[in-house]
């Protein structure tokens, strides 16, 4: 059981509870990853893309992954990232 401080945090010797830390590192990496490999797809397979869009069906569809992904796991990655650091600076205080 773990035993409460003055300030009622636990106790720093003991392992915290996963914030989330992790999970957000994870799955910001794999949307963003999905993101920018729809791109290349796109670039290189799908038929590539003209001022006016995709040239196929498919680049059509890789574009928009591409422009859904990379914003959204470009932005939940750095949210990870930011937590991990926070993570690491409250370790070093304790």
């Amino acid at each position: 059981m773990p035993t409460l401080n003055a300030d009622h945090t636990t106790n720093s010797r003991l392992p915290q509870p996963d914030d989330g830390t992790r999970q957000l590192l994870r799955g910001g990496a794999t949307i963003l990853g999905t993101g920018i490999l729809a791109g290349l797809l796109l670039v290189t397979v799908l038929g590539g893309f003209s001022p006016t869009g995709a040239k196929t069906n498919t680049g059509w569809f890789a574009l928009i992954v591409a422009l859904g992904c990379i914003p959204f796991g470009g932005l939940l990655l750095s949210l990870g990232v930011a937590k991990w650091f926070r993570n690491r600076r409250l370790a070093r205080a304790r």
